[in-house]
């Protein structure tokens, strides 16, 4: 049998939280004896009924005796002299923490004890959990169950007593984090005490009205939840506002200076400001919610969701209105907001990267309606009126965001940093960096890669470059023009081949002149963007997952309707024509700015097999996974090459893509640049040609969308896992193909 973690834990006070940890210490076996110090007798002989301690003892230095970990569970105002009591008896190896909601005055009280010179197994601790209940009956084993538990190591406390706490609250199946003390008190000043300080004043404030009784049978649910914690106890919180008392005031300043703020949107009636205000707040707060759950689950490369789709005939029919362009809704954002006056959005896509982009301009200062129904409302701050976020702007997924974002913070009279989630984390920055660089801007990738987080000194003058593009990126060319806005001069672009023009029609729609002469795209700076109305298309990148089902499923027939047909993004429809494909672009118009039409497509025939032209290449960069599905329903050889940008999306895609299809029974060898995929479609033959496999997106949401669409000619079991991410570019997704009749189900 293992060595227990601890020979002998002393427990001084035995009230929720120590109990509570009593019973994991208990149920882990992590300790030969448990004992505990109370100024009850009932509490102690409960705890031994219990059986959470083998002795109780009045006096806390008779507990400490031997004890090789001390945890004080007592009020923070008790501490000094509990810790007068028991310095003689304790020894250099004994690791002596706490569970107090403040620190600071914990270590001052141990310095006042023990000098300057802390014991080295001196470990301040704050367990982030608890109940309105107190006592040891109120202990539960599964209090600490994925909550999170700070440590506060100061330089004097030894690696071994932090290493073993770290064991000890891991057993609890807390998360530990490690803070200075300072920073945890300002920290939980405003998390913790601030809510408890208002909650007990609001409480206070309604009791002493004459018409208190109504007040309180008449409140709904909203006031039930935030003045529920008014009902913890008062003596202890009482000790805490005094332990913490410089932070928590900080934390009062704070709040009555946005309370007076608000106060006066109300008063002046100011429509925008308030929705502002209001939107910004629910956006930081589900946007802060997604950042922490989505964080450690990428980190950890867990997959959060999967999709399953079974074998069997499967039609593919029906008339869809796929969402909103993702480039375009991005962009809507980040011109609408450095424009004068008001931009209104319609068709936005409400997707996590386009949110990302939202939230960061909302981070800078700009007032955002919505969205809501695809609808949102853009004050503009002008081109001078962004204002330092007051952190980090997370980007979440979206490579796109950050390279455009780069562009435009560069010019910014304050300092930046981006970073995103663990995927976005590994994409290369040093292409829009170093442009940017020749500009004046002064912008720091990390480590060898040059990846994110991606850091920006503001204040710089840039002066505007001629640029050749070493490689076709819409993203790379729209950062630099971007850059270009407020560059001296002239700033130019020259592509080697064309790609996606989105940022040079929407600018031209508010009001900016950019130059388009063959492969060269030039802006002069100094100009201003006015507020316009901008119709986001249907997304064709999102159009072909559905293109390409139909394609390789007979008798389908599927319209999607108003999708955005950008000459510089209609490859997918060209390689699918040139494959033979039944496809036709039907009421073409123009809305805002951009070339829309309903696409049809037909499975009448079956495709044949194609040397994709490498001049379409970058007009159909985001749909080759999806292309990659046809091909090998296709009769015959499909290669691609001039496509080694696909290694550096969200997942090197190339490979990824190969290893499905030869998982699934489909011969395909992957290249530098390309791909060579041997089709097993024969002529007028509609059978099934994939085997049923596990197939590993690498939360790459196009990956998990065309390996979906493999669902449709499979003879065994398709499982894709990784799929969170589809709701990245496409949140409809699993709907729509559900109704179009290919079966998916979604499960966690």
């Amino acid at each position: 049998m293992a060595h227990p973690l601890f020979e002998k834990v002393a427990f001084i006070g035995l009230g929720l939280i120590g109990s509570s940890l009593a019973r994991v210490i208990a149920a882990e076996q992590l300790a030969d004896c448990v004992v505990a110090s109370a100024r009850s007798q009932k509490t102690l002989d409960d705890a031994k009924a219990l059986g959470l301690i083998q002795q109780g003892f009045s006096n806390p230095a008779e507990a400490v005796q031997g004890a090789d970990l001390v945890v004080l569970a007592l009020p923070v105002r008790a501490t000094q002299k509990v810790l007068e009591a028991i310095k003689p008896y304790l020894s250099e190896h004994t690791i002596l923490t706490d569970v107090g909601s403040t620190k600071g005055n914990v270590v001052e009280a141990a310095k006042a004890v023990f000098g300057e010179q802390l014991p080295a197994g001196f470990v301040p601790g704050h367990p982030i959990a608890g109940s309105e209940h107190t006592g040891v009956h109120a202990g539960k084993v599964d209090l600490f169950a994925n909550h999170k538990v700070i440590l506060t190591p100061l330089p004097t406390s030894a690696d071994w007593a932090v290493q073993k706490l770290i064991h000890l609250w891991a057993a609890a199946k807390a998360e530990v984090i490690c803070m200075d003390v300072e920073k945890h008190d300002e920290v939980l000043a405003h998390t913790s005490h601030l809510p408890h300080l208002m909650a007990f004043n609001l409480v206070e404030q309604l009791a002493n009205r004459q018409d208190n009784l109504d007040i309180f049978r008449y409140a709904a649910g909203g006031f039930r939840d935030f003045s529920r914690i008014a009902a913890s106890d008062p003596q202890m919180w009482h000790d805490i506002f005094f332990a913490n008392k410089k932070a928590i005031l900080n934390a009062v300043d704070g709040f009555e200076q946005q309370l007076a703020i608000l106060r006066k949107m109300i008063e002046d009636e100011d429509s925008q400001a308030i929705m502002g205000l209001l939107g910004h707040a629910q956006a930081a707060r589900q946007h802060f919610n997604h950042m922490l759950a989505q964080k450690p689950l990428m980190e950890n490369n867990k997959v959060t969701q999967q999709f399953t789709i079974l074998p069997g005939q499967k039609t593919f029919k029906g008339k869809f209105t796929v969402p909103g362009d993702k480039s375009v809704s991005h962009r809507s954002i980040m011109f609408g907001a450095i424009a004068e006056g008001t931009t209104h959005v319609t068709g936005f896509l409400e997707g996590e990267d386009a949110l990302a982009t939202l939230q960061a301009f909302r981070d800078m200062g700009v007032s955002i309606e919505g969205p809501k129904n695809g609808e949102v409302t853009i004050h503009g701050v002008g081109m001078h009126g962004l204002k330092q976020p007051a952190g980090v702007l997370y980007m979440g997924n979206s490579g796109t965001s950050m390279r455009l974002l780069s562009g435009m913070l560069s010019a910014q009279a304050f300092d930046t940093v981006m970073t995103g989630d663990a995927s976005l984390s590994k994409r290369p920055m040093e292409r829009i960096a170093k442009p940017l660089r020749l500009m004046g801007a002064k912008i720091q990738t990390t480590g060898e890669k040059g990846t994110p987080p991606v850091s920006i000194t503001g204040n710089q003058p840039l002066k505007g470059i001629d640029y050749d593009l070493p490689m076709a990126s819409a993203q790379v060319k729209s950062g630099i023009l971007l850059a270009g806005l407020w560059a001296e001069g002239e700033t130019s672009v020259t592509e080697p081949e064309p790609t996606r023009d989105h940022t040079e029609r929407m600018l031209r729609a508010f009001g900016y002149e950019v130059k388009t002469e063959g492969n060269r795209i030039s802006l002069q700076g100094g100009g201003k963007l006015v507020g316009t109305d901008i119709q986001v298309p249907s997304d064709i990148s999102s159009a072909a997952f559905f293109m390409v089902g139909a394609a390789i499923t007979e008798g389908s027939d599927v319209t999607l309707e108003a999708v955005g047909i950008n000459p510089t993004r209609t490859g997918v429809i060209e390689i699918l024509k040139q494959m033979g494909a039944d496809i036709s672009v039907e009421n073409e118009r123009i809305a805002g700015g951009e070339p829309i039409a309903d696409i049809r497509i037909r499975g009448s025939r079956t495709l044949k097999g194609i040397h994709m032209p490498e001049d379409q290449v970058p007009l159909a960069i985001d749909e080759f996974p999806a292309l990659f599905i046809a091909a090998a329903c296709a009769e015959g050889q499909t290669v691609l090459t001039g496509a080694a940008e696909l290694r550096v999306k969200e997942s090197d895609r190339i490979q990824v893509m190969a290893d499905g299809l030869q998982a699934m029974g489909i011969d395909c060898t992957p290249t530098a640049d390309g791909i060579i995929i041997e089709g097993k479609g024969k002529d007028g033959d509609w059978s099934a040609i994939f085997q049923g496999a596990q197939i590993e997106s690498h939360h790459d949401h196009r990956i998990a969308m065309s390996f979906s669409m493999a669902g449709l000619r499979t003879t065994g079991e398709i499982t894709i896992v990784g799929t969170e991410t589809v709701a990245t570019s496409f949140p409809t997704f699993t709907e729509l193909a559900n109704q179009a009749g290919l079966t998916i189900q979604v499960s966690n």
